[in-house]
């Protein structure tokens, strides 16, 4: 599905009579386009189908421990408000017969976060599209994101951020989810409390 830029624009024309601004004005002049470009970035996602960066696996013959990606970057716009949310995501699976490519999972999840939605929503369709591409022994996605529509408006908390969780197969078993969860907290220099 393309982004139509030329509704974009009129939209942020409109927007801007709607809040009581000139779009004429020269400090507007490109602000439409400006829009309609980074529109198309957020919402790239949009009717692009996940799965394709993980259809050139690479069979394994032996089972594997976990396969760990840590702080992917997370950039996603909230579906209540249309503001960003921006954080990291982390990424784990247990390898059944096949591993894909490590740069192949920040691409399922920049295709995913590129689109309007809750971080939620985005933490299982990333654990979803892993078990629907690889048919892993397990799954874990963790997403942490802060979000603009707390921060910059309502109750205005811009240090909050927000943890998501989603696990699936072997990994929703509390050792080995808690082992994942040790490494990923280890990869960012968070001392273990036990």
């Amino acid at each position: 599905m393309a982004i139509d830029r030329a509704r974009i624009e009129a939209a942020v024309v409109e927007l801007l009579h709607a809040i009581g601004e000139d779009p004429t004005k020269a400090n507007f002049s490109s602000t439409p386009v400006r829009v309609a470009e980074a529109y198309a970035e957020f919402f790239a996602g949009v009717g692009q189908d996940p799965l394709e960066h993980l259809r050139e696996s690479v069979p394994i013959d032996q089972l594997s421990d976990a396969v760990v990606v840590t702080d992917i970057t997370v950039r996603s716009m909230c579906e209540h408000h249309l503001l960003p949310f921006l954080g990291v995501a982390h990424v784990a699976y247990l390898p059944g017969d096949r591993v894909v490519g490590l740069g192949k999972l920040p691409r399922v999840v920049n295709t995913l976060a590129a689109r309007p939605q809750m971080q939620e929503s985005l933490t299982e369709q990333i654990a979803d599209a892993l078990v629907e591409g690889l048919d892993p022994r397990g799954v874990l996605v963790v997403v942490e994101a802060r979000h603009q529509c707390v921060a910059a408006r309502g109750v205005e908390q811009t240090n909050s951020r927000t943890i998501t969780i989603a696990s699936r197969g072997e990994l929703t078993e509390p050792a080995a989810r808690a082992e994942i969860m040790t490494l990923i907290g280890a990869s960012r220099g968070e001392e273990s409390h036990d």
